[in-house]
């Protein structure tokens, strides 16, 4: 079948001809003279390949398939010859009325995206998406853009493999990170923004970046105003993705063709030359495309009752991710396209992990209800290409239920902890009984992960995370702040496990400021003395505050943004989590392996102790707790830690030390900085080596030398 051309750029030939092509792979595929096209359009009666120009509407060309010449069972098909990268395009899918009315939105005037792009295009600016009119209302328009995975230079990297008891975790938003001015980068808010500030993370410490989502999402599908302002709210977190494949164009500092994918490669490549490794947030909870009013993207157009749990009677789609649809992660045909975009991340774009948000969608079938060994969780976790892949689930879903420490098929995976995350919130604050939770989650949470043959770095301990408040806003605040978010303050969680130390928000009292002071450094000792891999949250090592607001997906400004100022203000806290990560990185004592605990020269090589040695208080009312990790062939200095979370002073016994060793102070949280730690080499002498001190909310590590 041939057809003359029409109004063509110079990249289509004078002469082209579509032929029927192949059903696989799916996607748009670069082969020789030409680029092959197959979709699944299941209830499709017909489907053409729409072809533009630049990024906008003005269709260039269309193809029509022949349902008999371009089909093979659902699946549609076609070569085009003469095309090639860097082209535009759609899917124009019309359905039988029948279908239709049982709810696929297969309309012939609603060009859809192609499920599997690498690239898309009408999101370059953010802000600006490309719009159009259909049905009376104004939608975001995307289109398909042609890639050439050649076109890159990689030489010789590939994903790093950091071990996970080596890994030390820092969350980020890639536009957050460097769009305030004060970040002094040249590309603000950008993927190679990003890299301007590595020699930042170098210095802090930290081994992995886990970025905020990544995929194309529309950062205007927000529908509330700042009550404040009056100004329109952004989707700033980008949980709602439009694609599984393609990178946000508006995070790349070029916007040419699909520059984007080069700069994300480019960002992934120099992360890796600096020896750190690039974790991404994917949502395959959910899509971008909303309830039945919702807009129509792709999987709507092409088979929805396919993509989408459905309840059978109401045709309503179920929501257990809290955004108007869930994903049926465990259709064959769903799984599969999750599976391609996971190795696509990690095979083309190098990438070293992943974070699934409300990973236990995952584990619900077709309607919904949970399965006791779910297909798509299996088939990620034995896929042999993401065998080295680090993979972490966030085991919870919007609709209650919690897996933490129960993720099927758990071996290969690690979880957010937030059963970490709320104990120790409890025990630094001094609620009772908290003392077992403590020590528990400090030898790397065994009640939840050992039982099922996983280990101690399974757990991904965090203080704070992008949900939530942070770090300087937990020692600040008692109840959430979300007025800016438009929704009345009903949105974001209730259940903090904050205190304020005595009053809400900023204050001029400065004893209310040294004490959060010291919180704020207990809780990062915790984070960094469990065993486990810690997480950090962006900003929280010079104290960013996000004025209270728990649920900050919405602030594309200031309460967002990281204050690089702050920097310097909050310095010595800054210089406490850089030595405390240093720390960790010098004792494999706090980088365990696996659970049980050895015993050298008659000892065990980890011990729980009280005030007095090896009568540790279990009571409900106590709050205060020693951990005793003996010298080793791996680790030749024995540490003592101490946590009190008592309102009033608490002495400690200490071990005796054999020969000419002495107990040496490395840290104490209730020293005025920069007495608090020491410098690597620095650590002071005790005075008495038999008993310490301790103020109230106050926590030490001693070591002997």
């Amino acid at each position: 079948m041939r057809q003359k051309k029409q109004t063509f750029l110079d990249w289509v030939d004078e002469d082209f001809e579509i032929a029927r092509g192949y059903p696989y792979p799916f996607g748009a595929s670069l082969v020789r003279d030409g680029i092959n096209f197959a979709v699944f359009a299941p209830y499709a009666k017909t489907v053409s390949i729409v072809i533009f120009g630049e990024c906008h509407t003005d269709i260039l060309a269309e193809f029509p398939l022949d349902d008999r010449f371009n089909r093979t069972g659902n699946i549609w098909h076609a070569f085009i010859n003469g095309l090639d990268a860097g082209i535009r395009y759609g899917y124009r899918v019309q359905c039988e009325d029948s279908i239709q009315q049982k709810g696929v939105f297969c309309k012939e005037d609603i060009i859809l995206l192609d499920p599997y792009s690498k690239a898309t295009c009408g999101g370059r600016k953010w802000g600006t998406p490309l719009r159009i009119n259909r049905y009376q209302k104004e939608h975001t328009f995307r289109l398909s853009l042609i890639t050439d995975d050649r076109d890159f230079d990689w030489e010789a990297d590939q994903p790093l493999n950091t071990p996970l008891k080596d890994t030390i975790i820092y969350e980020l938003h890639v536009r957050g990170f460097t769009k305030k001015e004060n970040a002094s980068v040249k590309h603000s808010g950008t993927f190679k923004g990003l890299t301007e500030k590595i020699p930042y993370l170098k210095e802090l410490g930290i081994t992995a970046i886990e970025l905020m989502p990544v995929t194309d999402f529309d950062e205007t599908d927000n529908e509330h105003v700042n009550p404040e302002t009056g100004k329109p709210l952004k989707n700033f977190w980008g949980y709602d993705p439009l694609s599984f494949f393609a990178p946000k164009a508006s995070y790349a500092s070029q916007n040419v063709d699909y520059e984007h994918v080069n700069e994300f490669k480019q960002m992934v490549k120099t992360f890796h030359e600096a020896g750190i490794e690039v974790i991404l947030d994917m949502v395959f909870n959910h899509t971008g495309e909303g309830n039945r009013q919702g807009p129509v993207y792709h999987f709507k157009g092409l088979a929805n009752p396919v993509y989408y749990i459905i309840d059978s009677k109401s045709g309503d789609y179920l929501n257990y991710s809290g955004c108007g649809n869930t994903l049926n992660c465990n259709h064959p045909v769903v799984r599969e396209i999750l599976l391609h975009s996971l190795r696509y991340w990690v095979t083309e774009m190098h990438v070293d992990g992943f974070r699934f948000d409300l990973a236990s969608v995952l584990g619900r079938g077709r309607d919904g209800s949970v399965l006791p060994n779910p297909p798509i969780i299996e088939r990620i976790a034995e896929d042999p290409i993401l065998a080295n892949t680090k993979l972490i689930a966030e085991a919870w879903d919007a609709a209650g239920l919690y897996q933490v420490g129960e993720f099927a098929y758990a071996c290969r995976w690690m979880e957010w902890n937030g059963k970490f995350r709320d104990e120790v919130r409890m025990f630094v604050r001094g609620d009772e009984g908290m003392v077992p939770k403590l020590a528990t989650r400090l030898a790397g949470s065994a009640d939840l992960y050992q039982d099922d043959g996983r280990e101690p770095y399974h757990s991904v301990n965090f203080i704070t995370c992008h949900d939530g408040f942070t770090l300087n806003d937990l020692v600040s605040y008692n109840k959430k702040h979300n007025e800016a978010n438009g929704e009345y303050n009903r949105d974001g969680s209730d259940y903090n496990f904050s205190w304020n130390c005595g009053a809400e928000g900023p204050t001029d009292d400065k004893t209310i400021d040294a004490l959060r002071e010291k919180q704020k450094r207990n809780l990062v000792a915790i984070l960094l003395l469990s065993q486990g891999v810690p997480m950090i949250l962006a900003g929280d090592e010079f104290s960013r505050t996000q004025k209270g607001n728990n649920n900050a997906y919405c602030q594309d400004n200031a309460i967002s943004w990281v204050d690089w100022s702050l920097q310097q203000k909050n310095k010595t806290l800054l210089r406490f989590f850089k030595i405390m990560i240093q720390f960790r990185k010098d004792h494999p004592n706090l980088r365990r392996e696996h659970f049980d605990v050895a015993t050298i020269n008659g000892h065990p090589e980890m011990s729980w102790h009280g005030e007095k040695l090896n009568k540790a208080n279990w009571d409900k009312s106590s709050r205060s707790l020693a951990l005793y990790y003996a010298a080793s062939d791996a680790d030749p200095h024995h540490l003592y830690i101490i946590f009190n979370s008592h309102s009033d002073h608490k002495t400690f016994e200490l071990p005796s030390l054999d020969g000419k060793l002495k107990w040496y102070r490395v840290m104490d949280t209730g020293m005025e900085p920069p007495n608090e730690i020491c410098d690597k080499g620095q650590e002071a002498a005790l005075k008495s080596q038999t008993t310490y001190e301790l103020k109230p909310y106050t926590s030490i590590v001693l070591i002997s030398k």
